[in-house]
């Protein structure tokens, strides 16, 4: 079992900075990757950013340039460093985090945290 608590959401300004937190527990053995998500109202849900197990990462072209994922193995945590906020931006964001057991592939999800992008 895994468990994802995210962290750092709010009300942010156009052009303004927030830094998401998503700090995993439980049996973590292998992770396959970590990713950020987000939905938007009326929306379907679409991924933000990725690293791999190995550290690559990817990013949406949306946010290329202002979105940056990282992650901290000592602390089990992955962030999402979100500048240049726009209104667009404005969704709740996802948490994921994909592990490897033998040849299985699991899926877990945080609880989500709301990003406002308004003046």
């Amino acid at each position: 079992q895994v468990q994802l608590v995210e962290s750092g959401g709010g009300l942010v300004q156009p052009g303004g900075s927030l830094r998401l937190s998503c700090a995993a527990s439980g049996s973590i053995f292998s992770i396959y990757a970590m990713a950020w998500y987000r939905q938007a109202p009326g929306k379907q849900r679409e991924l933000v950013a990725s690293i791999t197990g190995g550290g690559s990462t990817g990013a949406a072209d949306s946010v290329k340039g202002r979105f940056t994922i990282s992650r901290d193995n000592a602390k089990n945590t992955v962030y999402l460093q979100m500048n240049s906020l726009k209104p667009e931006d404005t969704a709740v964001y996802y948490c994921n985090v994909a592990t490897m057991t033998g040849s299985r592939i699991n899926d877990y999800w945080g609880q989500g945290t709301q990003v406002t992008v308004s003046s």
